[in-house]
């Protein structure tokens, strides 16, 4: 894999994808966000969304990486990252409305296989149609890095279930439909002596019982989180997913390949402010009248920038590359999740020292781009649980 701001791929249909993907980014997404003024602040909304998912499913965008019978090209895991990554670069604000990772097929392309029938009709079709979107309600104020330690609770009650307590951090909850809640089991648990059992399910966000409140906004300022609310919200039997005990599995599937697929979007996030730096550095003048990029300081920093970027890309590459093979990659994904995270961090801190006052204020992107990066340090398992991740697996599999 060789270095570029504007990576090209040897593989056709890869390239072909991202050709076009590059182009409706830039083209009719960037003016429909200008058409609406659309900006990371705004509070968005349903009418602001629905189109954006519409269009990405009739472009062939929206769970493109879904198999065919579910209207997805079948993507390789290579393929997708590959599209991620133009995602992050691309600046767009909708972005992630494109592929669907807000609320979309890619929130919910691991459930698919656990759905029953009904469940398939009435919430999972529709939601890959761009019709529907879904929020994943697990953490809670107490239970992040320890999710085991949640206290929403289940009881079966007649034909269905009552579930009681409150999620955080619900991404895409101010526009979605349903939730897919983990819940752990009424009558297992710590308290009772035995070990939890959590069960999965599917809550119509508008169910008596349910309420769907303003989240905490974060450091990205975007107005995407929300907090749900259960109280005695009454759950039918049809919307348990999978089976009753395996709300966990379900919910922690595939956190390998999740873990390392945010990896791409975030390195796409990072080549455009190595891009917007570069920029900079070309046109600011410095005393004298020269560019900043002509003093070796500067270059200097470029250099380092650029190198991060391209050993983080090639690790998470390489992992994506294995994964696709059939290889486990689970010490690999730790360790993309860590090392993109962090390279990231420091390469938008330089660029926000290289922009100067600019990378100061507020409406700046590069301003904007440091505190979403800055995030994804504890976003998705914290470093240090990364950390503890590929200690572990180095100690005993090693």
């Amino acid at each position: 894999m060789t270095f570029s701001l504007k990576p090209s791929y040897e593989d056709p249909r890869t390239a072909r994808l991202v050709e076009r993907l590059r182009d409706h980014l830039d083209g009719e997404l960037a003016d429909y966000e200008r058409e609406r003024g659309i900006t990371p602040a705004s509070r968005l909304t349903r009418a602001d969304l629905e189109p954006v998912w519409r269009r990405s499913r009739e472009l062939g965008f929206y769970g493109i990486h879904l198999p065919e019978e579910y209207g997805g090209q079948n993507l390789s895991f290579t393929q997708l990252g590959a599209l991620k990554e133009e995602i992050g670069a691309s600046g767009r604000v909708l972005a992630h409305s494109v592929l669907g990772d807000m609320g979309g097929p890619l929130r919910a392309g691991d459930i698919l296989k656990h759905a029953t029938p009904h469940q398939l009709e009435t919430y999972l079709l529709p939601l890959l149609r761009g019709e529907r979107a879904c929020c994943f309600s697990l953490t809670e104020t107490d239970a992040g890095s320890d999710v085991r330690a949640m206290r929403t609770v289940a009881v079966p009650d007649g034909d269905g279930y009552r579930l009681t307590g409150h999620k955080v951090f619900s991404s895409a909850g101010p526009f979605a439909d349903f939730a897919i809640v983990v819940a752990r089991m009424a009558g297992t648990g710590e308290e009772e002596g035995d070990k939890p059992r959590f069960s999965a399910f599917l809550v119509d966000l508008d169910s008596p019982g349910c309420r769907v409140e303003d989240g905490a906004t974060p450091m990205s300022g975007e107005h995407i989180e929300s907090d749900i609310v259960l109280d005695d919200c009454h759950v039918p039997a049809a919307n348990l997913l999978g089976e009753e005990g395996q709300g966990m599995r379900i919910a922690l599937g595939r956190v390998t390949t999740n873990r390392l697929l945010h990896c791409p979007t975030v390195l796409g996030a990072t080549r455009r402010a190595i891009a917007l730096t570069l920029e900079r550095a070309r046109t600011r003048k410095v005393a004298g009248g020269q560019p900043l990029l002509m003093l070796q300081a500067i270059q200097h920093k470029l250099a380092d920038m650029a190198t991060g970027f391209y050993a983080a890309r090639s690790m998470t590459y390489a992992s994506l590359a294995a994964l696709d093979e059939g290889r486990e990659v689970h010490t690999e994904a730790f360790m993309c999740k860590l090392f993109v995270a962090e390279s990231a961090f420091r390469i938008l801190d330089e660029a926000v020292q290289i922009h100067g006052k600019e990378g100061l204020t507020q409406g700046n992107e590069i301003e904007y781009l440091f505190r979403k990066i800055r995030m994804f340090r504890v976003l998705t398992g914290t470093s240090e649980i990364q950390r503890n991740g590929i200690a572990k697996l180095l100690a005993f599999h090693h």
